[in-house]
């Protein structure tokens, strides 16, 4: 009997037979189903796939044999790695190599035939192989079989390891956003607090001083006054986005659709006859989650009235339904949406650079947490704009 040799690239090549995780894994279905198949079209009675690691031969799964790992050095694949291609051993007791091997002896396998398994960077990871207990051959379709099943082995593992990889990098992205999540939380309470003081003192300075500022000292309270705002609001839309997930664990609810938008109309809309607010009526019943489809339309609705410049604001909410989805509409006649701005509008922190109607700049939270609420009941969103004509958002919320 002879030793198989130990490859050259050895040290690299176990590292590559490590980073799989497969050695010592459990059975699984996938790669049974290989082996019984490749008995089958070889006529043998036993097949394996096997992994060299270390020392050892360790078989990721057996048909007909069960065994779960061998040494190394009576292994029949140890020298199958060393092939360019698959070894075929007809009567092994007739091969110097394993003639004396105790497998040929006390289990009588004596055909072997072998197909490296070979990785995308070249490295010989085992082998896919099948024996039989009398002396024998394959003919050309077999061999095929053997090497196209050793490349779908391979592949497997491949999967494997990019699932890994995926569950490692959700897992780091889930860890990430659950803190910035926390951050963002302690950072706005703590800002809550001190930015209302200020914004209360300035008001409180403005009031007693009132006639006896100048009107450079007016103007840098107004400014003082302005920022504050503006801060107010970036910390409040960091806070809704943040808490955007708690809107999902509610449970959906039948309401109907009229009520849904009278309800907007008190929340978003103030009393003003320049304002035209239109919707679908008699649409019915929508079974929905109703806190989570509220927050997005008021935002639509208020970001429609923010960036509008004609004299009388028209929005309209339409609403269609298909066999699965809910379709909404909201569209307005305002300011519009710049084409090159149209494929970061939903981004976080994106802003067009244009101001409300107060002159106050947008924090490019807003769209971000509508577009956030609708992904996570797995629907979609998208936009239509022409600049001074209007804008029209598109929706789908699933109805299960």
């Amino acid at each position: 009997m002879l030793v198989p040799k130990t490859p050259l690239n050895e040290c690299e090549r176990q590292k590559e037979v490590e980073k799989y995780h497969v050695l010592d894994s459990f059975e699984e279905e996938s790669y049974d189903n290989i082996t019984s198949i490749m008995s089958f079209i070889t006529d043998s009675p036993i097949s394996f796939i096997t992994l060299l690691d270390n020392d050892r031969n360790y078989i990721k799964s057996n048909y007909g044999f069960s065994v779960k790992e061998s040494p190394r050095a009576l292994s029949f694949c140890g020298h199958a790695i060393n092939q360019e291609d698959i070894l075929l051993v007809e009567d092994a007791r007739k091969d110097d190599r394993f003639k004396d091997n105790p497998l040929v002896i006390e289990h009588q396998l004596i055909f072997y035939a072998g197909a490296p398994l070979i990785n995308s960077k070249g490295y010989k990871l085992g082998t896919l192989c099948v024996y039989d207990h009398k002396p024998k051959t394959l003919n050309p379709a077999q061999i095929d079989a053997l090497r196209n099943m050793a490349k779908q082995v391979v592949h497997l593992f491949e999967l494997r390891l990019q699932n890994k990889l995926l569950k490692t990098s959700q897992n780091i992205i889930t860890n990430r956003n659950t803190e910035l999540e926390k951050f963002a939380n302690v950072v706005s309470h703590d800002l809550k607090s001190p930015l209302a003081n200020i914004i209360s003192l300035t008001e409180l300075l403005e009031q007693e001083n009132e006639g006896k500022l100048s009107e450079d000292s007016k103007t840098y309270l107004n400014y003082l006054k302005s920022s504050s705002n503006a801060l107010k609001d970036y910390i409040d839309g960091i806070l809704a986005y943040y808490k955007n997930d708690d809107l999902l664990k509610f449970d959906k609810e039948t309401v109907s659709f009229n009520s849904l938008m009278h309800e907007i109309q008190k929340i978003a809309i103030p009393n003003d006859d320049k304002i035209s607010f239109t919707f679908t009526e008699n649409a019915g019943d929508l079974t929905i989650n109703k806190s989570a489809i509220l927050r997005i339309l008021v935002n639509l609705v208020i970001n429609a009235i923010k960036y509008n410049d004609k004299d009388t604001i028209e929005i309209s909410v339409n609403l269609k339904e298909s066999a699965k989805d809910y379709h909404f509409t909201v569209s307005d006649n305002g300011k519009g949406i710049a084409k090159e701005k149209i494929a970061t509008i939903f981004d976080l922190f994106a802003t067009e650079g244009v101001t409300d109607r107060n002159g106050n700049m947008g924090t490019g939270i807003g769209l971000a947490s509508v577009k956030k609420l609708i992904e996570s009941q797995n629907g979609k969103i998208s936009v239509a704009s022409s600049p001074s004509v209007g804008s029209r958002f598109l929706f789908n919320i699933p109805k299960k």
